[in-house]
């Protein structure tokens, strides 16, 4: 048990306490993917101005933001930036997350966040005319930190 971060010593969990961390500059980046049929994903390039895709942005950001109030053990961060970008392949949509903060704790939960609930709203978007879709490799794949100047 003293491996998770979020567990003590007796198997209880807990928050962690990182009053006496110093703030750093941290990024993260996540991913997914929502697999779906070829007509699917024509369907969303061709929707005037991506509205599906604009809409799946907004949540992922809005997901980022309220990180906190979704996973119950992690700390609220002052965001300073998130970043939401999907680009529809031949039988899918990737999307790729960047939050950044600087902060005590990092910002993966926030991209993973961010990710996932941009993947969701896709899928919702579009499951009246796939349901086939499966949302997949949800995945931290960057995460730094710097000092503060």
């Amino acid at each position: 048990m003293e491996d998770l971060s979020h567990v003590d010593e007796s198997g209880a969990v807990r928050m962690v306490d990182v009053g006496g961390k110093e703030p750093m500059r941290r990024r993260a980046v996540a991913r997914a993917e929502i697999r779906m049929a070829a007509e699917t994903a024509r369907t969303l390039r061709e929707l005037p101005k991506g509205d599906a895709l604009a809409t799946a942005q907004l949540a992922g950001i809005m997901a980022a933001k309220r990180t906190s109030e979704l996973i119950p053990l992690c700390h609220p961060l002052p965001l300073t930036h998130v970043e939401v970008t999907l680009e529809v392949g031949e039988e899918s949509v990737e999307i790729v997350a960047a939050a950044e903060t600087t902060a005590q704790t990092g910002v993966e939960m926030e991209a993973l966040t961010a990710a996932a609930v941009a993947a969701l709203t896709v899928y919702d978007m579009a499951k009246a005319v796939d349901k086939q879709m499966r949302i997949a490799d949800v995945a931290l794949v960057e995460k730094t930190k710097e000092r503060v100047l």
